[in-house]
């Protein structure tokens, strides 16, 4: 089965995906860990922001709002 891989910041409200590959390095990469962003952790497209940015993601039970900027760093294998 080929799976579809994209960043977060591309993934479409309502739908979900689990964490592929983080390519965040240092601090930011430290704060998006601890937020619960590791491989294998599923997350949804809750909400943007009427400009698009940011945007609004449940993961592991929290609501979580990221940048765009963040988001790109994260890859998403969708469901």
């Amino acid at each position: 089965m080929l799976q579809t891989i994209i960043p977060l910041s591309r993934l479409p409200n309502g739908a979900a995906g689990r964490v592929a590959s983080l390519s965040a390095r240092g601090l930011i990469r430290r704060h998006l860990l601890d937020l619960g962003l590791v491989t294998g952790a599923r997350v949804e497209a809750i909400r943007r922001s009427p400009a698009g940015d940011p945007a609004a993601f449940n993961i592991k039970g929290a609501l979580i709002a990221l940048r765009n900027e963040d988001a790109d760093r994260i890859l998403i294998a969708i469901d």
